[in-house]
């Protein structure tokens, strides 16, 4: 019989992307499911309620959670082998009417959703293609953000999304690039826009984001944590420029860790990876979780966050995967 499993606030029940071997009820406390919504590509946040079942789809699916489940307070909760699940079910039919009925209401959300995007693009093609190159651009499939992007600016040269096309094809080929860092964030290039009249489009690199950015960087060199994190604070919430906001929110979680504030940096990285799931940090976001859990003593935690970092990065000699493999080694596990 499964043991009921303590989770605190802030921590992570499982990630997007990781295998689905149990089903888990939540007995007391608050989930949030959050996952991206395929009508506007923004995340959604679905509240897991006590006497709810989660994580069901994919562990009987048996195909990868497609959402991250966050501990919103503290929470305890069950957790089923597939065939444990199985065999509770049938025993009791009421379990499979609840199932049932959240499936429905998914099915139908994701109808609707569909239709919405269908109707759309008939409506009008122009808005309909720039939203598929947007979408692939969110996801990160790259290839084919620039396949779509290109028809744009080569069916709607004149439109009005055409600038914006623009940018975000650089945004794309960019982070194909090679010489690129692991985040795909390479720095930007000039590129020809395709069309009648091609003409070599480029982006400016320095803003005020940008060098009050690496200004708050400069504080960190400084041990200045305290000073770094309310500038940082300041450039996230601003909202001015997306990438320095966010990569502003990464870097305000480790002033936290560095002020030594780890029950705190913990509960923020946990909120950071609700509002950015597909941060390109997110590996080093889960290491300093692991980290501040090795402070408080949480070993055990500390373990299970950095055997995802090791398996979430394939490449042996990456610095982030060195380090969560040097510290699952000193804690002997």
């Amino acid at each position: 019989m499964p043991q009921p499993l303590q989770f605190g606030t802030g921590s992570l029940v499982y990630l997007q992307g990781d295998s689905a071997e149990k089903v888990f009820l939540l007995q007391t406390g608050t989930i949030s499911l959050v996952y991206q919504d395929i009508e506007t590509a923004e995340d959604v946040h679905d509240s897991v309620q006590p006497g709810e079942f989660f994580g069901v789809k994919s562990a009987l699916g048996r195909f990868p959670r497609e959402e991250n489940a966050i501990v919103l307070q503290d929470s305890t909760i069950m957790a089923f082998t597939v065939p444990e699940f199985e065999g509770m079910v049938m025993k009791n039919t009421r379990i499979i009417m609840k199932i049932l009925k959240v499936f429905s209401n998914q099915l139908r959300r994701i109808h609707k959703q569909t239709s919405v995007l269908t109707a759309t693009e008939e409506k009008n093609p122009e808005t309909g293609l720039f939203n598929i190159g947007d979408y692939f651009l969110t996801n990160k499939r790259y290839a084919l953000a620039i396949s779509s992007f290109s028809r744009y600016l080569t069916y709607y040269p004149s439109g009005r999304n055409a600038a914006l096309a623009a940018k975000k094809l650089e945004i794309a080929m960019a982070a194909l690039n090679p010489q690129g860092d692991r985040s795909g964030a390479a720095a930007p290039v000039p590129f020809a826009v395709p069309g009648p009249s091609a003409r070599i489009v480029k982006e400016e690199i320095v803003t005020d984001s940008a060098k009050a950015y690496y200004n708050a960087i400069s504080l960190i060199s400084q041990e200045k944590y305290q000073s770094a994190y309310v500038a940082f604070k300041k450039i996230a919430d601003s909202g001015a420029d997306a990438e320095y906001a966010a990569k502003s929110a990464f870097e305000m979680g480790r002033c936290l860790y560095f002020l030594n504030r780890y029950e705190d940096c913990i509960r923020y990285f946990s909120g950071m990876i609700s509002k950015y799931p597909r941060h390109p940090e997110l590996e080093d976001t889960l290491y300093f979780i692991g980290q501040s859990h090795e402070k408080s003593s949480r070993k055990e935690q500390a373990a299970v966050f950095y055997k995802k970092v090791i398996s979430m990065i394939s490449d042996e000699g990456n610095g982030t995967r060195v380090r969560a493999v040097s510290a699952l080694k000193a804690l002997g596990a």
